[in-house]
């Protein structure tokens, strides 16, 4: 992977991209790998930044007018009023910088990113929207630039597009940040380890000598690798209406309830199918035989979607590997590791679960 990041000259074809609103960039994407990489282990470089959990977002400034698309290219501008204003206020002239949209919770000395709130932002009445924007203010964290004063810097270096980066930005003050960068592989290490007790979920590595390569993943990042048993509480039936989807997971409270803690998917065509008969023995029936119906709890997000379930007996346990938990919940889809019949349902509790030490966000914004 590193030689095929040495290799390329990615940005030579985007080099005349208008970088507007009208044709929006897709972001430059990241490769998942196991450990943070030496630098020395490519031609050209490395530097490292903290991979922060948040909305991507590209800002598109043309020195009077602010629009933020996301990572699919749909514009989240009327979500973040109070960042349209700063971006208006702060920025020296027109650019396009890439970067995250975070919120911070907690109090001085004790803050962390909140995705809970930053995921309410996304409202569809105005007047909630506003109302956010003063109870939750987003910040936007900085980490590339895109163009400056009309030209692209698509073709260009990182570490040039990074010098220029830090001249934008660097003395703009709350709520745009720039972000930390180092070439010091064993602080990466550290922030890998401290910086998720601040919320933060990794690290990212990136080639110096790189260009800016649209939808592409160029850069490299690290997360981490944690695992647990889970008791199956059910299953969702696959989309296309054949197999299992996707297993409901849950873990045991101290209070003793059996509580949702997130789900885990990515089978084959072959395993869904599979799957269902082998589950069949644990479905739960009501008093007529029918099978009992069951719905996860719905939220904004959630629309039309259908959110009902399979319920099964909670009687078998299953390893899953995740990397973070968002308050009682898997931050994101855990995998499927292997069955564990060797472990009672009732020992899979939310104590085997690793803690991150506390770290205060504002150490990481410094």
């Amino acid at each position: 992977m590193l030689a095929y990041l040495a290799a390329g000259s990615f940005g030579e074809q985007y080099r005349d991209m208008d970088l507007s609103p009208a044709d929006p960039v897709v972001p430059m994407l990241a490769k998942a790998v196991d450990a943070v990489p030496q630098p020395d282990s490519v031609d050209g470089g490395l530097a490292f930044e903290p991979k922060w959990d948040g909305f991507r977002a590209i800002v598109y400034f043309d020195g009077t007018t602010v629009e933020i698309g996301s990572r699919g290219s749909k514009m989240l501008t009327r979500y973040f009023p109070e960042l349209v204003d700063a971006f208006t206020s702060l920025l020296p002239g027109p650019c396009v910088l890439d970067g995250e949209i975070v919120v911070r919770a907690g109090v001085a000395g004790n803050e962390r990113l909140d995705w809970e709130a930053l995921s309410q932002r996304i409202h569809p009445a105005e007047s909630r929207v506003r109302t956010l924007s003063v109870q939750t203010p987003a910040m936007f964290v900085a980490f590339d630039l895109l163009a400056e004063a009309g030209e692209s810097m698509l073709a260009t270096p990182f570490s040039a597009r990074r010098t220029a980066l830090e001249r934008v930005v660097e003395h703009l003050g709350h709520p745009i940040y720039l972000t930390q960068l180092t070439k010091d592989v064993d602080l990466a290490r550290r922030w890998l380890v401290e910086f998720e007790g601040a919320g933060l979920d990794g690290v990212v590595a990136k080639l110096l000598s790189a260009a800016y390569a649209p939808g592409k993943r160029v850069m490299l990042k690290v997360k981490h690798h944690r695992s647990a048993d889970v008791v199956l509480l059910g299953y969702r039936v696959h989309k296309s209406g054949q197999g299992v989807g996707s297993l409901l997971l849950g873990l045991y409270g101290a209070d003793g309830v059996l509580r949702n803690v997130g789900g885990a998917s990515a089978f084959s065509d072959k395993r869904r199918l599979e799957l269902v008969d082998e589950l069949a023995p644990l479905v739960r029936h009501d008093g007529t035989g029918q099978v009992e119906k069951a719905e996860t709890e719905r939220s904004r997000f959630s629309g039309s979607k259908d959110v009902s379930f399979v319920p099964l007996e909670p009687s078998r346990v299953i390893e899953v590997r995740y990397d973070q938990m968002e308050g009682s919940r898997f931050r994101h889809t855990a995998q499927f590791d292997r069955w564990r019949p060797d472990r009672d349902p009732l020992s899979c509790t939310f104590d085997q679960l690793e803690v991150p030490v506390a770290y205060d966000l504002s150490e990481v914004l410094a």
